[in-house]
């Protein structure tokens, strides 16, 4: 386990800035009113060749009446008493706040490393705005610009020598899942629900979590990284900017997992942007699992979850290979099973086919159900192979790329899906043209057979 580092802080003092800075990314939303972080973010950081990871917590308050204010203050001290080494970032464009000496009391107690930054001093000049954060009873004060990086390799040549040392962790295969789903259908519920702790936000106002979350989790001996990610909302209801980069941190969180967990609200049922929702999934070839949550909630009769998965099979025809279950984050009913379905899920979505197979695929299917006709000419499939895996996507050489039916595509992937035992992951089909030099590859193959 690499050494944990937590930066704490009020309000717009610029953690998230500073985060992004030392990571080299862009993973914490970063804008210029107070409060947009909320949740503890993770990231890696690296210097000297030394490793750590990186926490940015929500702003710290002790007086805030926001709504999210003790929850915040509970994730800072949470972050607090997980981490090795704490960094107190203040702000030193706007002097000292009366909530500096709130935080500084509270580190006073800590018997951890912490370093006392100060931001947006953006060069020497600036530094003298560092001299009455010395009242505090601080001995050692960073001044530091994390927009400009003014003072950061100073600050960092000093952390890394107060990180404990540590055995790095053996590489594993981890399987990285999506929660998804509109706003308020339960997935950081879920997510603590799986965990076992209260990592994530969780409250019954929509738009809680803005920020993608990664946490690492261990089930029966198998790695998994679930990423929570901001409700997915109407275009029409995006109006604010913060709630747009959400939006898109959401779709990045689906660029980068194996399988998407979406969520649905089985008490409200299936809406048309819970279908919206599983189309940004399937768009961008991840595996799908639909879970329909708060089944706690729902009253019912002997036939109650067939109905359910017969809407959802109705209304999102395209995700017919996507397994169903119903849950309740709540209760844990049916929780443990996600992770069965999400094994079955992934180890089709990485499956690769031989050559020979899927082209006694092809043959069969065509011999079955011949392709159309083309310009006086029947369609005519010379071979298929493999191109990639996650998502299984297959090349299939044709006279005529442009002039297979999306009916016929369809038929052929429901024989693939029949033949190959590919029904729970989304399959990709490319159709080319057939050039010369493949032209004597497929002849030579079929002579020899």
């Amino acid at each position: 386990m690499k050494p944990i580092v937590a930066i704490v802080g009020r309000p717009n003092v610029g953690k998230s800035t500073f985060f992004n800075r030392i990571t080299r990314s862009k993973d914490a939303l970063v804008d210029n009113f107070p409060g947009v972080t909320r949740d503890r973010i993770y990231g890696d950081a690296s210097w000297n060749d030394i490793g750590f990871t990186l926490v940015d917590t929500g702003g710290f308050s002790l007086e805030d009446k926001d709504d999210f204010a003790h929850q915040i203050r509970f994730q800072v001290k949470q972050a607090i008493e997980d981490a090795d080494v704490i960094v107190l970032l203040l702000d030193g464009k706007h002097g000292i706040s009366p909530f500096d000496k709130d935080i500084v009391g509270i580190l006073r107690s800590v018997t951890k490393p912490v370093f006392y930054a100060v931001n947006k001093i953006d060069g020497a000049e600036q530094e003298k705005n560092i001299f009455d954060f010395y009242s505090l009873g601080i001995e050692k004060l960073y001044p530091v610009s994390a927009e400009h990086r003014y003072g950061i390799s100073d600050f960092l040549d000093d952390l890394v020598l107060a990180l404990p040392e540590f055995a790095p962790e053996k590489l594993q295969d981890i399987i990285k899942l999506a929660v998804v789903g509109r706003p308020n259908v339960g997935k950081s519920s879920l997510i603590n629900r799986i965990l076992g702790e209260n990592r994530l936000l969780v409250s019954h106002i929509p738009g809680t979590t803005r920020d993608a979350i990664d946490t690492v989790c261990d089930i029966n001996g198998k790695s998994y990284l679930l990423i929570d990610t901001a409700g997915i909302r109407r275009k029409g209801k995006v109006s604010k900017k913060i709630e747009k980069f959400s939006i898109i941190k959401a779709l990045k969180g689906l660029d980068r997992c194996d399988v998407a967990l979406i969520v649905l609200d089985s008490d409200e049922g299936v809406t048309e942007q819970d279908i919206n929702v599983a189309g940004y999934a399937f768009e961008r070839g991840c595996g799908c699992i639909l879970l329909l949550n708060k089944w706690d909630l729902v009253e019912k009769d002997t036939n109650t979850a067939k109905k359910y998965y017969e809407q959802l099979r109705m209304e999102a025809k395209y995700l017919s290979f996507a397994p169903a279950i119903t849950i309740s984050a709540l209760t844990g009913q049916r929780v443990s099973k996600i992770f069965r379905l999400v094994d079955e899920v992934y180890s089709q979505y990485g499956l690769r086919i031989g050559t020979g197979q899927i082209n006694r695929i092809l043959e069969r299917a065509v011999k079955k159900n011949e392709p159309s006709i083309h310009m006086g000419k029947r369609l005519k499939f010379y071979y298929a192979t493999q191109a990639s895996t996650k998502p299984p996507a297959f090349v299939f050489f044709v006279n005529y790329p442009d002039a297979v039916h999306f009916s016929y595509k369809r038929y052929l992937i429901n024989q693939i899906r029949s033949e190959a035992k590919l029904d729970k992951t989304p399959i990709r089909l490319i159709f080319r043209q057939r050039t010369g030099k493949n032209d004597k590859r497929y002849s030579k193959n079929k002579k020899r057979r």
